[in-house]
């Protein structure tokens, strides 16, 4: 009797998640993550142990839109019905957008070629129980046009080291930034930020310093300053990780 080759098959999944209730995406021991519960659910599903590899290592309370991981299984397990039985197990702030069968070369971090961040500001006088769990509320009359302005200057390849997380060691601080932009929609300011790579907590602190801009604390050229000075010291505070949203993968 001849018994059946096994094919071993790389499926990545899209995932949105809101990270109010989670300590990040990546396993700590002090606290859930989305890691933890959707590697969980995986293995339940597939009746054995799963690495997952993901696409970006978002930090405590930041959201997801287009998170992407990957994972390597035997079992021929229909795509659509591995989407389905997750979302059935999963809690209703982490939810598969999709399925498909990667190529078995495919990393969901290292094939990806631009990550894009979202943050949001609310910028009315009073915050919205609708929008609070994914905003920065802030009261006061802001420049958009200027913190625009200065969301130009960081386009292309910097060395962001006044950015980073304070302390935090890289090999090399330098990234490319392919778009970067503030626009307002009503009450909402959306931060765009396109780039190859980020440094931890670097859309937060460039959010955090180009908020000064508009409250018209800095100008724009102390914050072309301050990304030329590589300094964290020189940099504005870091913005809540509330209003950051990882929202889509370019491969």
């Amino acid at each position: 009797m001849v018994t059946p080759l096994t094919v071993m098959r790389n499926i990545a999944l899209t995932i949105a998640y809101d990270g109010t209730n989670y300590h990040g995406w990546q396993y700590q021991p002090n606290g859930i993550t989305v890691e933890q519960v959707v590697r969980r659910a995986v293995e339940t599903i597939l009746d054995h142990e799963a690495k997952i590899y993901a696409a970006g290592r978002t930090d405590a309370g930041v959201h997801a839109q287009g998170q992407v991981v990957n994972f390597f299984t035997e079992k021929p397990i229909d795509l659509s019905n591995l989407a389905r039985g997750l979302n059935s197990m999963l809690p209703e702030d982490i939810r598969v957008r999709g399925a498909s069968e990667a190529d078995p070369s495919f990393h969901a971090r290292y094939s990806a070629h631009n990550k894009t961040y979202v943050y949001r500001v609310l910028n009315s006088l009073y915050d919205s129980p609708f929008y609070t769990r994914y905003v920065w509320h802030v009261p006061r009359a802001l420049d958009v046009e200027e913190m625009d302005k200065a969301m130009k200057l960081i386009r292309g390849e910097h060395d962001f080291s006044a950015f980073k997380k304070k302390d935090e060691v890289y090999h090399s601080s330098v990234r490319n930034v392919m778009r970067a932009r503030v626009k307002k929609k009503g009450n909402l300011i959306y931060f765009v930020i396109e780039a190859t790579g980020f440094l931890r907590y670097m859309v937060r602190n460039i959010v955090g310093t180009c908020m000064l801009i508009g409250l018209e604390k800095i100008t724009g050229e102390d914050f072309r300053d301050i990304l030329e000075s590589r300094d964290r010291e020189q940099a504005g505070p870091t913005a809540p990780a509330k209003g950051l949203c990882l929202q889509r993968i370019s491969y």
